[in-house]
């Protein structure tokens, strides 16, 4: 299906940090490793297979089957989990929180993004086997971040009070918004899949990790996909001596706020804020920070504390109780994993960026970091309403007021550029500049008042053009207008706004499939999809 792509950079969404990294731009590279190419990640494969041995491959492999006791396994992922005993696999790895029905499109984008660049891998890499791995974020507790998605313009949202790891919370109740989604979704074949989806996902699973895991399952195993929960007690305890380090040497603090320093040092501000202790205390119903004060440690909002000895014997005794804040997760991560490379949004890549110098000095290999892609679905009854208005995909990218005076400027039948007046007007005035140096600095000055006068009046004329010509465009560019609200929702990404159940109503399994086989991971550029109902 058609496809078109546009620079990151041109888009207007995507940070100076993010367009700066996809450049190469040469300040950047202390902060990574290897820029994301195939080439590149085959010398990842060396360096990983260094760190990682025959029995974590062991102990992940026991675990992820563990996980996936209780749901059928395609052949696919089936296969890759097995392959992981392998010292010739390895995994390409993104990660998402526990988003109510999936959350936004890009949850779609991340997936497709390791399925596609492992696909690639196993054709240019036979000798070895790359794995896509989604990573849940079972272990984070802001439930407001989680418990909604958009849907036709209105918020679903799952309402109850939250404490805690988000994974381990009760599905119950969900029924309620099933009951709300079958009168959304209408009476046809796509509308029924997708409740029995929602149905079998939250009303057939306890917490929310499983049904997440479910959900995720039924979309994408098909591809091999693999689905890890990191809040296992046997993963956990490959990370022990990390978290011991985090809490006697305070180490993450110390280097990444030099690290950060560096960055703020050539222009790029701080995504996250590294805090003395990295790690949360977790519990049942309880995720909360851990402060060191006097030797003694706090578990902050409760009356829990431990002196220095009886700490690390829990760390010890029950390392399921100590959970990664999000600086320490990609070391976690990276930790029992044999991972290659990780793939995120801006945001996530941001705060790696913060994170080279600490993987080094815990002696870490720092994975290949690379961009999800990102698309803009066109649905090809929007595409020929564009089309008549003889508008360029790329301008529905501008603020809606630069849309609409383009547009304007485009279709009017008077030219509304007063550029030849501004410059004519300017001639003139070198005129009585000559002659105002021949008198005193007060008439240069009153000159130069004048001047300003006028090329303000000016402006002030085009603009007033600009108006009118717009009034008598109006119909057309409220068609405009609208195609943009649709394609841009809140004046944001589509991607970080709409829920992909949209979408399937209209395409139904074809949708993926269509997706998946658009985009390619490493092509560095923002992609247009235009959709295709046959």
């Amino acid at each position: 299906m058609p496809i078109k792509t546009i620079s990151y950079n041109n888009t207007g969404y995507f940070s100076k940090l993010i367009c700066d990294y996809l450049s190469e731009k040469k300040d950047l590279r202390i902060f990574y490793n290897h820029f994301p190419t195939l080439e590149n990640l085959g010398k990842q494969i060396k360096l990983k297979e260094k760190s990682f041995n025959s029995s974590k491959r062991k102990v992940l492999v026991e675990r992820l089957k563990f996980q996936y006791r209780d749901i059928s396994i395609s052949k696919s992922t089936q296969k890759s989990i097995n392959s992981l005993l392998k010292d010739r696999t390895f995994t390409i790895t993104t990660g998402h929180q526990l988003n109510l029905f999936t959350g936004p499109l890009y949850f779609l984008y991340k997936i497709f993004s390791v399925i596609n660049l492992s696909e690639k891998l196993n054709k240019v890499y036979p000798n070895h086997h790359f794995v896509p791995l989604f990573w849940m974020a079972s272990e984070d507790h802001d439930f407001d971040e989680i418990n909604y998605f958009n849907l036709f313009g209105n918020k679903v949202q799952w309402g109850r009070e939250s404490v805690g790891a988000v994974g381990e919370l009760s599905t119950e109740g969900l029924e309620v918004l099933l009951n709300d989604f079958k009168r959304t979704f209408g009476d046809n074949e796509n509308a029924h899949k997708l409740t029995s989806l929602f149905s079998k996902a939250y009303l057939k699973h306890s917490n929310l990790t499983d049904a997440t895991r479910y959900l995720a399952n039924e979309l994408f195993s098909d591809y091999g996909l693999v689905i890890i929960d990191g809040n296992d007690t046997e993963l956990k305890k490959q990370f022990i001596p990390y978290a011991e380090k985090e809490l006697t040497e305070n180490l993450a603090f110390n280097i990444v706020n030099e690290t950060t320093k560096r960055l703020e040092n050539i222009g790029y501000g701080k995504q996250v804020h590294p805090r003395e202790i990295n790690l949360f205390y977790l519990k049942k119903g309880l995720r909360e920070r851990i402060i060191e004060k006097d030797g003694m440690f706090y578990i902050n909002n409760t009356e829990i504390s431990f002196n220095n000895n009886e700490f690390l014997k829990e760390l010890q005794n029950a390392p399921e109780r100590f959970s990664p804040n999000v600086l320490l997760r990609p070391l976690y991560q990276e930790v029992v994993l044999p991972n290659l490379c990780y793939v995120g949004g801006g945001g996530e890549l941001a705060y790696w960026f913060q994170l080279k110098d600490y993987f080094k000095s815990v002696e870490v290999p720092f994975p290949v970091l690379l961009l999800r892609n990102s698309v803009l679905l066109v649905s090809d009854k929007l595409s020929k309403k564009l089309k008549k208005l003889n508008e360029d995909i790329e301008s529905l990218f501008l603020s809606q007021h630069i849309l609409e005076a383009k547009h304007t400027r485009q279709l009017s039948d008077i030219k509304i550029d007063f550029t030849p007046q501004r410059k004519h007007l300017k001639k003139q005035f070198e005129d009585l500049y000559l002659l105002a140096k021949k008198t005193d600095a007060s008439f240069l000055g009153a000159v130069g008042a004048q001047e300003k006068k006028q090329l303000n009046g000016l402006d002030k004329l085009e603009k007033r053009l600009l108006k009118a010509q717009k009034r008598k465009l109006l119909d057309e560019l409220t068609r405009l207008i609208k195609i943009q609200d649709e394609l841009f929702p809140n004046q944001s990404l589509q991607e970080r706004i709409l829920n992909f159940s949209e979408f399937y109503l209209i395409y139904g399994d074809k949708l993926l499939p269509q997706i998946k086989d658009s985009l390619d991971p490493l092509c560095n550029e923002f992609t247009v999809l235009y959709l295709n109902e046959k």
